[in-house]
């Protein structure tokens, strides 16, 4: 039986692997990491990550092929295949803060595979990590490899969280770059076979590995640049009177184009655009191409200016001040289907509102109120790093609360802001709402999931990315 071990467990590593368990039933399958808690989540009811369709694999695979531990270095000398799928932060200091990735997670993991490495191994990247990467990976495993051979493969992921156990179900791609050396080809074509067992051959692309190293960081570079293309149409949208949802259909029928990630909205979040659009950053600087380098920056200023943009138009439209009133928050997760709030923009947004002296109540269905207060203390950037475990200071946030009803969120609230795209909120009784808040209400929708005539009618100032502007806010210009 062919052993394959995931250092990592984690959005990416826990649901891959869970799904190669299922579709590769001859094929043994252990997630390791250091955590005890999380892997004991995984061995338990109630696994650490929310994504639909989940709980199902790991409940068919989980003791039979599939297995979660803590004993990273048993398994590790035992696999055939390691997936190494470990954090790659962006740095916070030294050479590259700000922009680069920290590979100390990914370097750690290579030392210690070679540590304990006692026959041949094929390791594959998992983990979004910067072009090259590989190289360092295979000086470090080279000079450590006591006579064993080491391939190293690039397997980028390309799944959206929401949609993960879909995407890898049935996959648009599955990319896999080697070294272009008789046993480079012969890895590639073991992680081939794998992934054959249920994805159709034309879909899994072979490549060197810069090519596929390279792939991934252009892959969510090209999304996160739509996202920003389509919220500075929104811009223009509510200062000419058009509608950016006509104008993107339209736009979005153009075959050359396509309709996705086209939807406008208060901003792009998750743990992987801006982190990797900040990688390719310093890796264009690093090869001296400022040009290119300047226009994704672009990308993730145009992505800041939106949250910004939003924070303005709340503050403007209520007298040019939120101090001391309540507003509501919908939603705190980055996008609906996870309780994933890496880069959200509603952290932000939130901490705008606060900037101005604003009561918070938030909800959102799948983020603790932990969660939320941490997200909220942390200086950017320290999500994917240790600090992220430590408790909130009690004194840290002093103006918000968490609500598990969005009613109770909304009760006595003098505008409410819809942050998350969830289906919910486009269900609730807004008669109901509109009754319970300070008058005049307002209503601030972030993801453009309210039906804005319903809302009018019923008595809201509502403002909705990249529509034209009510007539109390055509008055009240946005802040600059």
């Amino acid at each position: 039986m062919m052993k394959i071990c995931c250092i990592g467990a984690g959005y990416v590593g826990g649901p891959t692997m869970a799904v190669i368990a299922l579709k590769c039933p001859s094929v043994e399958v252990t997630v390791v990491d250091i955590s005890i808690s999380r892997i004991n989540a995984w061995n338990s009811d109630q696994l650490p990550i929310y994504e639909p369709g989940l709980e199902d694999v790991v409940k068919q695979c989980r003791g039979k092929n599939l297995f979660f531990s803590t004993n990273v270095e048993k398994h590790v000398y035992e696999a055939d295949i390691i997936f190494v799928s470990v954090n790659t932060p962006t740095k916070t200091r030294g050479l590259g803060a700000g922009k680069a990735a920290d590979l100390t997670y990914w370097e750690s993991a290579a030392r210690m595979i070679a540590d304990v490495a006692k026959s041949d191994k094929i390791v594959v990247e998992k983990s979004t990590v910067p072009v090259k990467t590989a190289e360092a990976i295979e000086k470090i495993l080279a000079h450590n490899s006591k006579g064993i051979c080491f391939q190293i493969l690039s397997n980028p992921e390309f799944l959206a969280e929401g949609t993960a156990i879909q995407d890898l179900l049935n996959p648009d791609r599955v990319l896999i770059g080697g070294r272009e050396t008789p046993n480079g080809q012969k890895a590639v074509k073991a992680l081939k076979d794998v992934y054959a067992q249920w994805v159709p051959l034309e879909r899994i692309i072979t490549t060197n590995l810069w090519s596929a190293e390279l792939s991934k960081l252009a892959a969510n570079a090209f999304l996160a640049q739509r996202i920003s293309s389509v919220n500075a149409m929104s811009a223009l949208c509510e200062a000419t009177g058009a509608d950016v949802q006509e104008v993107s259909y339209a736009v979005g029928k153009d075959s050359r184009i396509g309709p996705k990630f086209l939807n406008a909205s208060v901003g792009f979040g998750g743990s992987c655009f801006q982190k990797d659009i900040l990688n390719l950053i310093y890796i264009c600087e690093c090869n001296g191409l400022k040009e290119v380098a300047c226009y994704w920056k672009q990308v993730i200023k145009l992505n800041d200016y939106q949250k910004s943009r939003f924070v303005n138009r709340v503050v403007s439209s209520m007298f040019n001040t939120v101090s001391g009133k309540k507003i509501a928050v919908l939603g705190f997760a980055f996008k609906k289907n996870t309780g994933d709030t890496r880069e959200t923009p509603a952290i932000d947004v939130c901490k705008g509102l606060l900037g101005d002296k604003a009561s918070l109540s938030i909800y959102d269905p799948q983020v603790t109120e932990d969660q939320i207060q941490r997200d909220l203390w942390m200086n950017k950037f320290d999500w994917d790093h240790p600090i992220h475990l430590q408790p909130a200071s009690p004194t840290s946030i002093k103006h918000v609360s968490v609500a598990w009803d969005p009613y109770q969120a909304a009760k006595d609230a003098h505008g409410l802001c819809i942050l998350t795209d969830w289906d919910e909120f486009k269900k609730l009784d807004y008669e109901k709402i509109y009754k319970s808040m300070q008058k005049p209400a307002f209503v601030f929708d972030g993801r453009n999931v309210v039906d804005v005539a319903r809302l009018r009618e019923i008595g809201f100032i509502l403002y909705s990315i990249g529509k034209p502007l009510d007539p109390w806010l055509k008055d009240m210009p946005a802040l600059a």
